[in-house]
């Protein structure tokens, strides 16, 4: 298996993937922008698709249409609720225009399915590359800003006393959300990458309590589900998101079993 390039490729961009989603998915769960997450995805679609439709690289198109939105969503208001109606909003609109972009480019159902699911066993050099040089800006980001961005996500009611950084770690989070899903949902499509930022994140809380240990086992958890679906898609020759989502799921549904065994023997 490991003596085909595009395996170790594929072996290799998992661990950076779930790098990412490692530290990102805890903060994502935290700030509860799950559903936010899911809408960049599909605006993933929407901004690749005008990629193509436009002649550019869908990858351009990815980043300009998510950045965007996560800097209107930023600036659109601090709650919760009037975020969430901005969301929805977003969210029809750009799949709509996907379609569209789609629609009237040549390339129609084939590119579409590769922008949604991607393929993580395609991936060349240059894609790894693009893997790693986000992952160390990303790191670096988070390494710099990481008191605040905790302060801020993991205790919103003291946060709401301090107004001063809360907006801007707020909308620093957002691109930096946007720039995750944009580069990982050209290898490993847009709604898996979803999958990867949320499903371990929600995981791993209930196994672990400080915040360092739930980056920790999210990781753990993200690559344990990319690299043994890689096995199982080699073995089998199914497609390899569908083992990374099943194994996710039952990652998460041992960590909700363990939840009530310990609730009951309380």
């Amino acid at each position: 298996m490991l003596q085909y390039d595009f395996m170790r490729y594929a072996f290799i961009a998992g661990i950076f993937i779930a790098l990412i989603c490692g530290v990102m998915g805890v903060f994502v769960v935290a700030r509860q922008t799950s559903f936010f997450t899911h809408t960049l995805s599909e605006i993933g679609f929407s901004g690749a698709s005008f990629g193509v439709f436009a002649g550019i690289s869908p990858l351009a198109g990815m980043l300009l249409f998510t950045c965007s939105s996560a800097l209107l969503i930023g600036f659109s208001g601090e709650k919760l609720g009037r975020r969430e109606s901005s969301i929805s909003v977003f969210s029809g609109l750009f799949l709509g225009l996907g379609i569209l972009f789609l629609s009237l480019s040549n390339k129609q159902a084939n590119y579409a399915t590769s922008i949604l699911f991607g393929s993580i066993v395609g991936i060349n050099r240059s894609s790894i590359d693009i893997l790693v040089g986000l992952s160390i800006f990303l790191l670096l980001v988070i390494f710099l800003l990481f008191k605040r961005l905790a302060y801020n996500s993991f205790d919103s009611q003291g946060a709401e006393y301090n107004q001063r950084f809360n907006k801007s770690i707020s909308i620093i989070f957002l691109i930096m959300l946007a720039l995750t899903i944009s580069i990982t949902a050209q290898i490993v499509g847009s709604l898996l990458i979803f999958v990867l930022l949320t499903i371990p994140a929600s995981a791993a809380k209930y196994f672990a309590h400080t915040l360092k240990k739930m980056i920790v086992l999210n990781f753990l958890f993200a690559l344990f589900g990319i690299w043994f679906g890689l096995v199982l898609s080699w073995v089998t020759d199914l497609p390899v998101s569908f083992f990374i989502t099943v194994i996710e799921a039952l990652i998460y549904g041992s960590a909700i079993l363990k939840e009530h065994f310990e609730t009951y023997q309380k």
